[in-house]
């Protein structure tokens, strides 16, 4: 009984937290350089939009969980973290 109560709020605390609950499987990369050696022109989430007043990068990676263990290398906050032509 003890045990179920601690799963049930183990669960529950994970379902509320979200985003603070790690993507395992996900690599943090220590900064851009390193990221672009796996994904040449960025990564980033679904339905994202480069920012830009040239030619905007399309060509990014889409992955949910890397993008959210990267996300402070998106240095314009527009969803694609070190993108790159």
């Amino acid at each position: 009984m003890l045990i179920r109560r601690g799963l049930v709020a183990v669960v529950t605390a994970g379902v509320l937290l979200g985003a603070a609950v790690p993507s395992y499987g996900a690599t943090r990369y220590q900064n851009c350089t390193k990221l672009n050696k796996a994904y040449p022109h960025g990564v980033g989430r679904p339905a994202a939009r480069d920012r830009t007043s040239g030619v905007p990068v399309t060509s990014f990676a889409v992955n949910r969980s890397v993008y959210a263990v990267n996300r402070g290398s998106d240095r314009d906050g527009d969803g694609i973290a070190c993108e790159k032509r």
